[in-house]
């Protein structure tokens, strides 16, 4: 009965834990996820990133719900450790959340990039690597991404196309629509095209080299840098396949599988009535992020006060790894949720 009482206990610590937003200004940045939010700061005048569930360091969300308001992933981490996260995650990562959930209003061109695997990211940044997938949001116009070679490429050719701005034509690009899904394992060249919106599942990691960018200014006045020597240190110069971009269909209770890699696996719920979601097996936390509508989620196996937490389109929802038994019901119609675990 200790036991149980014991876990009990840590059960009502715990609840589903929704975080307040990092927004932040990008010179390719756009107004449409802007719009999401009411604490865009005033001083950016094109929101390109919103980070909604971050342990980067200099830029952790902080919990904006129930008794845990203010504290930050790693406060909650330190205290609960595997209750939050799982026993493998907690063992793997300890003290540290493995990954970095954000949205991208691109209104321009983002730069072409490469990001490190996590044997080099340890050794030259003492950080996870950055692998990541894209789940493309809908759009204002066409809306388009470039995703690996399109032939075999080397260093001179690489130096060559960077410097007569050809660099773009040397890479696969596709045309990309709402329900879309890029898979970009580290050490894949890629680059996002102007009026693209996506939702980003990543290791937590801020990490990115740029081999090109357009010769653009940044607001000082200056070319903005490259990191030309780390990324043809980490890149893939082999030609891509052309089958990298999925669009998963939804299966008859809603759910459609959208990529499951050895750093996370992610799925859309379409949720247009209640719907149980049934976490006994997993060893993970279960992270939320709302794409569409808005929904109240439910720990049905906590009794405090503090169980259900609204979402709405923009948000994220953090249930951690002790409660297994989640309700989600949509608020004035559909919603949709990327559900990430790992």
């Amino acid at each position: 009965m200790g036991e149980e009482n014991k876990k009990y206990k840590r059960i009502m610590a715990l609840y589903p834990l929704k975080f307040r937003a990092q927004l932040f200004h990008k010179i390719w940045g756009g107004n449409t996820i802007a719009q999401w939010y009411n604490h865009v700061p005033a001083d950016y005048d094109n929101v390109g990133e919103a980070w909604v569930l971050s342990d980067v360091e200099k830029y952790p969300t902080e919990v904006c719900n129930g008794s845990h308001m203010g504290d930050t992933l790693r406060d909650l981490i330190e205290v609960y450790m595997d209750d939050l996260v799982g026993e493998n995650v907690y063992a793997t990562f300890g003290n540290y959340f493995p990954l970095l959930l954000k949205f991208i209003d691109a209104v321009d061109d983002l730069s072409v990039q490469v990001h490190p695997d996590d044997e080099y990211a340890a050794e030259h940044e003492n950080s996870l690597g950055k692998t990541e997938m894209w789940y493309v949001l809908p759009s204002p116009s066409e809306a388009a991404i470039y995703l690996g070679w399109n032939k075999p490429m080397d260093v001179a050719t690489i130096h060559s196309a960077i410097e007569d701005g050809s660099l773009t034509q040397h890479m696969h690009q596709y045309a990309v629509k709402s329900g879309d899904v890029a898979y970009i394992p580290a050490g894949t060249v890629h680059a996002m095209k102007r009026n693209t919106i996506v939702a980003e599942i990543q290791e937590n990691s801020d990490i990115t080299y740029r081999l090109y960018d357009y010769n653009r200014l940044g607001k000082d006045g200056c070319l903005r840098p490259l990191k030309l020597h780390q990324a043809l240190e980490v890149l893939n110069y082999g030609a891509a396949p052309t089958d990298v971009l999925t669009h998963p269909e939804i299966d008859e209770k809603g759910i459609s599988a959208l990529c499951q890699t050895p750093f996370f696996t992610s799925n859309r719920l379409v949720i247009t009535h209640t719907m149980t979601r049934d976490y006994h097996s997993l060893d993970s936390f279960v992270a939320f992020m709302c794409i569409e509508g808005q929904a109240t989620i439910e720990a049905l196996d906590n009794d405090s006060l503090d169980r259900q937490v609204r979402i709405q389109k923009g948000e994220a929802v953090l249930v951690p790894a002790i409660l297994r038994d989640i309700c989600i019901q949509p608020i004035d119609g559909e919603c949709q949720l990327i559900e990430i675990h790992m």
